[in-house]
């Protein structure tokens, strides 16, 4: 996925223009009848992969949204909700980054009419953010479906990888300034995106992680070699936020491989198929903001996994560190239920 910095067409400047009149009125737990009317399209059963509605003892809910998997064409940038092979492909990702919630969480993943890869090869960024919007009035429309209809109040864990991350992002900014919700918000994993300080300055609300059991805040991170200089994540001359899953830091600090708890490998299915202990250790580049992978390359990858290339190790943000994120969601859970008593 290559997204160019080029100029913007006139068409995609007014329909950027209508879009931001669209989402300036903001969204809040009180649904106003247009937002109703456009949640309807979420009471439908086959628009989600999980409605998770028995509380069986779990403390918390996860709203789930998942990556790009969606090919897309030049007439069909956005994924429709009737594609049923994309959803095939989409439930075997989002299965592979589930197990990482489950222990003490229900799950919540809608489908949605997720940018297909076509845009991000072919558009400029500017004109990406047309089709990225189209995208989010699906997120937020299922995220107030899902308040409405099954939250109940309850604690929240926002997550998502890649395309879904700069969804959670969004949906953070535009819903979490109402009060309650900040007042749930457990933590936001936007992994495999980039965060930037001015979007914190811009959205006072929109807080980073710094340590390993902070509450309403963001973790992020996207790994690469020690090499790369830029990437779709990180383009030159950007740097991002990140904490190291290893460590919890947010400086330089080096995290041995001993610190990685277990690599999970998944199939196509999202069923783990291989666990390595101490894969890799990392640490965050003060330049770009990137996790450095330093015991790792694409020539030492086990066995019956698909190499990866270039160095950019997008893909597996979630399987290198699986078993400590695991950890990491039932310790800041653990956390904001007691900063509640």
């Amino acid at each position: 996925m290559k997204i160019k910095f080029i100029g913007l067409p006139r068409f995609a400047i007014l329909l950027c223009v209508l879009q931001a009149c669209i989402f300036f009125v903001g969204c809040s737990t009180e649904t106003s009848s247009n937002d109703k009317a456009n949640s309807n399209i979420y009471a439908k059963p086959e628009n989600w992969a999980y409605t998770e509605t028995d509380i069986n003892g779990k403390d918390a809910d996860v709203f789930f949204i998942c990556p790009t998997l969606y090919y897309g064409t030049a007439d069909a940038v956005n994924m429709p909700l009737d594609d049923e092979e994309t959803k095939k492909r989409c439930m075997g990702c989002i299965n592979m980054e589930k197990g990482i919630y489950d222990d003490n969480c229900r799950f919540f993943a809608p489908y949605y009419s997720q940018m297909g890869d076509y845009a991000y090869d072919n558009y400029p960024y500017e004109q990406c953010e047309v089709y990225l919007n189209i995208a989010f009035e699906d997120i937020k429309s299922a995220f107030l479906y899902y308040l409405d209809n099954y939250n109940n109040k309850r604690p929240i864990v926002i997550a998502g990888f890649s395309q879904g991350a700069d969804m959670s992002i969004r949906l953070i900014k535009e819903c979490f300034g109402d009060k309650s919700l900040q007042d749930r918000l457990v933590a936001c994993y936007a992994i495999g995106w980039r965060i930037t300080d001015s979007e914190l300055e811009e959205c006072p609300h929109l807080k980073f992680a710094c340590a390993e059991d902070d509450a309403g805040v963001v973790i992020s991170f996207n790994s690469e070699a020690e090499g790369v200089e830029s990437s779709q994540m990180i383009p030159s001359g950007v740097k991002t936020l990140a904490i190291n899953p290893l460590n919890w830091k947010t400086d330089s600090t080096p995290a041995p491989k001993e610190l990685n708890k277990g690599a999970c490998f998944t199939n196509s299915e999202g069923e783990i198929y291989k666990e390595i202990n101490n894969l890799t250790g990392a640490y965050i580049d003060n330049e770009r903001g990137a996790l450095k992978i330093t015991d790792f390359t694409p020539d030492s990858f086990p066995q019956g996994i698909r190499p990866v290339k270039s160095g950019v190790y997008h893909g597996y943000d979630f399987q290198f560190f699986y078993r400590n994120l695991e950890e990491n969601v039932q310790k800041r859970i653990k956390s904001f239920l007691k900063s509640q008593i």
